[in-house]
Formats: C-alpha cells, sequence, structure tokens
C-alpha cells in the first residue's frame, strides 16, 4: 500500500484487496471518466460522476452475482465438512440431498430440510415467509415439498396429532463431537483490541504458507515493523505437510516430530493466532492437539481488508521489554471536526493541520484540558500533543497514544 492514492491505477486498487479483473474495470472507468477540476461547475462534475457510476453498474452487479456464488459455495462446504467431522444433525445430509437430487441452490435446499425436519418432528407447517416483492419464492416451495418428503400431509386435519404421535424424540439442533475438548482452530474469533497486552516472548503466531509466498494480506511486512516481535515463536501450516517452525532454534521439523511438539509445550504461551486458508485451517483442525491452550486463541477471516485491520489488532498487543500500555477497547467516533478516540479518561482527537506541515492530534483528560503532567510508570514524560506526516495513520497514532495515557501515572 502507498501513501498515493490514484483510483485511475489498477495496482492502487489490487493493493488495497480488489481482485485483478475488478482492479482493471474499476481503473478503466476512472481513466475514461476522470474527476473534474474543483473549479469546474457543479453541474458538470455531478454529471461526470454519473458516467462513472454507469459505467461501472454491469462491474457492480456482476460483483453481487459473485459474492452470492460464493455464499452458496462457502455454505454447502461447511455442511460438508460437518459430515466429514461427524456430525448428526440430520438436515445437513438432507442439504446435501436436496442439491444433487432435487437441483436446489443453498436456500431452497436449507428450506427443504427446515420443512423435512418440521415434518419428522410433528411439527406444524411453517414455511418461510414470502418476499414483499409478489414474486414466486423458491424457499417455500421447497420448504413444501421436504414437509411433504418428510411425512407431512396438509390436507389432513390429525396430520399433526398423528405425526406428533408416532414422531421420536428429535434431535439436538446443534450437536457438538463429545471428543472435542475445545473449540477447532478453524472456529476461533477474530482478533480484537479487548485482550490484556502480551510479551512477545509468550506469542505464537501460525502462518499459512500460502501467505508466506505470495505475502496477499502482508503479515511479515507488518510484523517486521513491531519492535521486540524477534521474541514472537513463528510456525508455517503447509496443508500438505502440516506444521514447520521458522523460529525454533532447533530447525525445521514436522507436526509428528517430538522437537516441535516438545518446544510447543514448554513454551508457555498466552496468545496465539493463526493466519490461513481454508486448506491450511483444516490441515490444523485435524492436528489441532498439538497446539497448547492459551488465554486467547484467535484467526483471521473474511476478506483481505478485514484479515489486515483484525491482524493489526494483534499487533497493537504486543508488548516489548520495557513497554508499558493499557488494554481494553477503544470508542471511536467520526465527527464533523474529525476522527476522535477515547479510553478510561482520556480521549485523542484529531486537531487539524500543522505548520508548516503535519497533522496534529491532541490528547485530553477527563477535565477536558490537554493531559499535562502524566508520566510512564518508567517516569519518562507525555505530551498530550504531537504531529504525524500521514493522516492516514491518525487511528494507530491516536491508539499508541491513549494506551500510553491509560497505563501512565500523573505527579504532583
Amino acid at each position: 500500500m502507498t501513501d498515493i492514492f490514484d483510483p485511475a491505477v489498477a495496482g492502487c486498487w489490487m493493493a488495497r484487496g480488489r481482485p485483478a479483473h475488478h482492479a482493471h474495470a474499476i481503473a478503466e472507468a476512472w481513466r475514461c471518466f476522470p474527476d473534474l477540476p474543483n473549479d469546474a461547475p457543479l453541474d458538470a462534475r455531478m454529471a461526470r460522476t454519473r458516467e462513472r457510476v454507469q459505467m461501472l453498474r454491469p462491474l457492480h452487479e456482476a460483483i453481487s452475482l459473485e459474492t452470492e456464488l460464493q455464499r452458496r459455495a462457502a455454505n454447502f462446504a461447511f455442511v460438508e465438512r460437518q459430515i466429514v467431522q461427524g456430525s448428526t444433525d440430520s438436515r445437513h445430509a438432507t442439504i446435501l440431498h436436496a442439491r444433487d437430487v432435487h437441483g436446489y441452490d443453498w436456500d431452497a435446499a436449507y428450506a427443504y430440510a427446515e420443512g423435512q425436519y418440521a415434518a419428522r418432528a410433528g411439527w406444524v407447517s411453517r414455511p418461510p415467509s414470502p418476499p414483499r416483492s409478489g414474486q414466486p419464492d423458491d424457499r417455500r416451495l421447497a420448504y413444501h415439498q421436504g414437509f411433504l418428503d418428510g411425512g407431512g400431509q396438509p390436507d389432513d386435519v390429525f396430520d399433526v396429532a398423528r405425526r406428533s404421535f408416532v414422531a421420536d424424540r428429535p434431535e439436538p439442533m446443534q450437536t457438538d463431537s463429545l471428543q472435542l475438548a475445545r473449540p477447532l482452530p478453524s472456529q476461533w474469533p477474530s482478533p480484537t483490541d479487548v485482550p490484556p497486552p502480551v510479551s512477545w516472548h509468550r506469542r505464537l503466531l501460525l502462518l499459512g504458507a500460502s501467505e508466506l509466498a505470495e505475502g496477499t494480506i502482508g503479515i511479515l511486512a507488518m510484523l517486521h515493523e513491531r519492535p521486540g516481535q524477534e521474541g514472537a515463536t513463528l510456525l508455517t501450516i503447509d496443508k500438505e505437510s502440516g506444521l514447520q517452525s521458522l523460529s525454533i532454534p532447533t530447525g525445521p521439523a514436522a507436526i509428528d516430530g517430538v522437537v516441535l511438539r516438545e518446544q510447543l509445550r514448554r513454551g508457555d504461551y498466552s496468545d496465539i493466532l493463526i493466519v490461513a486458508d481454508d486448506a491450511e485451517l483444516a490441515r490444523i483442525d485435524a492436528d489441532a492437539n498439538i497446539l497448547p491452550l492459551a488465554r486467547t486463541m484467535e484467526r483471521t477471516r473474511n476478506s483481505v481488508l478485514q484479515q489486515r485491520a483484525q491482524f493489526r489488532h494483534w499487533l497493537a498487543r504486543g508488548r516489548a521489554f520495557g513497554d508499558q500500555f493499557a488494554a481494553g477497547h477503544i470508542r471511536w467516533s467520526k465527527m464533523a471536526a474529525g476522527l476522535s478516540g477515547r479510553l478510561g479518561d482520556f480521549t485523542a482527537r484529531y486537531a487539524g493541520p500543522a505548520k508548516p506541515r503535519g497533522h496534529r492530534i491532541v490528547v485530553e483528560d477527563a477535565n477536558g484540558g490537554p493531559a499535562f503532567g502524566y508520566r510512564t510508570a518508567l517516569g519518562r514524560e507525555l505530551h498530550p500533543e504531537i504531529v504525524i506526516g500521514n493522516k492516514g495513520h491518525a487511528r494507530s497514532a491516536m491508539a499508541d497514544l491513549l494506551r500510553q495515557y491509560a497505563a501512565s501515572l500523573r505527579l504532583g
């Protein structure tokens, strides 16, 4: 990512997580219809914007279709994984049956499974609500078909009583495997700024081999910018060979090696993060017993931009030797005057441009004035106003200031 963003350059869009074919289409629209100068008539500038939006309309429709197809494929893949892991929920197999036999998409297949489950459990038929548009809804038709296939007879006045009498006790809505004593790594939550800070030597980072080779998210680049990060333990996950060490002095070791297992058990880790794709997560799920239990266990997920933001949360919680800063969730707000954040009794806000260049950030205490007189635990005086060169870094600079002030002491 660069500090200068040119919307007519496809690389700028790709650096912010856009796929290549989307990035080139967006950049082409900006080249064909660039913004007019600020001194141009307002009507002309608005017309130019409408022309660009009109050119991008097919792309937006294609993106919506791609997103929908990805959602359906991801949901079916999740059901398939549940079956492989031994799920006893009969609706999972029914969903795949509806897809393979009846040709239903995800929404209709799920409705079919719900209808069949309701019929076999002795429940009243309750199909999904019809759409407000008044158009035919495949979900209602699929639910009705599933209800019939499950033994339901809506035309029989004694249908519910008959099915309730003969129905076995329904299975639970969701059954977890009894052999799992802790959630699998693929089920871990995303990183936030809520967990407390942890020294880097007690942090374990599991990085997928695909990210290590391609650097799509930029994990290593962001990691190497943080002081003290060399103390963390770094492992790589390969979907074929499993875990390998990148930082343990004994050298590379496969996941079934005794050396790696013993090193992890002696590491006394408090914070574990996984950055991996679906195939790599499936491999680490299968070998999850090698990972130590820790107070905080997380994994990144969703888009590249979201994973970068989540990884920044994880980085910010790393504590180098001699660092003192507070944990906790920073409450952000975006007002007309600019960005502001609050942690404890302190508020950091954007105070406008500085002269001759740069941008001012000011920290205020509970009294509403500049936070003078505060020192770190080591005696270093904190200054309530700083100047940064790039406004895009204001959020991270404000977060660092707030955490230093929230952990500071006031003398005199």
